[in-house]
């Protein structure tokens, strides 16, 4: 398999030497393969949004390295890690980070827009992934004037408009209700399943977890154990993530 993403002894600290210093991540080290669909649990506190913010560039790791398709994430310059994020990296944030001025479809185009991409390629590409996802009747309407659950497709839709090498989603049911949580969920799998979308989800939810691949589990800066799906059915998986949360 190819990996998309290769994490390597990554550790986090917070604090100035010779002042109190706080630990975030302690030499997480994992794998994610193309078309791979990966979650990551822990508690509050636990390291999960630090490791998501170094993954996806808005931080930087202390010691260790980020591999996406082979290149160390670590090792670029603040200017070539912006354009490297912008066309490697989607991301589904919990609160939809819409542009509330922008229409659904100006909102899907940015990613594009922003790598000076040509408009007509853009309009191709953006009423493409609009009718994966079911938006085209929404494009030209603003973010205030669609639900919740449409809201997190527009903005699932531009995590997804460039062919990211890999989707992130922090917490992306956390502001939906059950049918639209469910509705995104059956879209992230069903991306995954047919496109090969590769997925790391940050969640506490077992529900939306039970829908990964595999979950990894991070206690106190580190990974400890995994569970794997196989061959279980998402019900099957659901109960063993229970009784694993059950544990701890």
């Amino acid at each position: 398999m190819t990996e998309i993403l290769k994490v390597e002894q990554l550790t986090k600290t917070y604090g100035k030497k010779g002042q109190k210093q706080y630990q975030a991540l302690k030499g997480i080290s994992f794998t994610v393969d193309k078309g791979e669909f990966v979650g990551i649990m822990g508690a509050s506190g636990s390291g999960k949004t630090t490791l998501l913010n170094i993954l996806s560039t808005m931080d930087k790791p202390t010691s260790g390295q980020v591999f996406i398709n082979n290149q160390d994430i670590t090792a670029l310059t603040k200017n070539k890690m912006s354009d490297f994020r912008g066309k490697e990296i989607g991301f589904i944030f919990q609160d939809f980070n819409l542009l509330e001025n922008l229409t659904n479809r100006e909102n899907i185009a940015l990613p594009l827009a922003l790598q000076n991409v040509k408009a007509r390629i853009i309009n191709d590409k953006v009423e493409a992934i609009a009718s994966k996802l079911g938006i085209t009747t929404i494009l030209d309407k603003y973010p205030a004037e669609v639900s919740g659950g449409q809201k997190q497709r527009v903005a699932s839709a531009r995590a997804l408009v460039h062919n990211p090498s890999i989707l992130y989603g922090d917490e992306p049911t956390g502001a939906l209700d059950s049918k639209s949580a469910t509705e995104l969920l059956e879209t992230m799998s069903m991306l995954n399943r047919q496109d090969q979308v590769s997925i790391l989800m940050v969640t506490h939810d077992p529900y939306s977890a039970s829908y990964a691949d595999r979950i990894l589990f991070i206690k106190d800066g580190k990974i400890g154990n995994e569970l794997k799906k196989g061959e279980q059915s998402r019900e099957e998986f659901y109960q063993e993530i229970i009784a694993e949360l059950g544990r701890r």
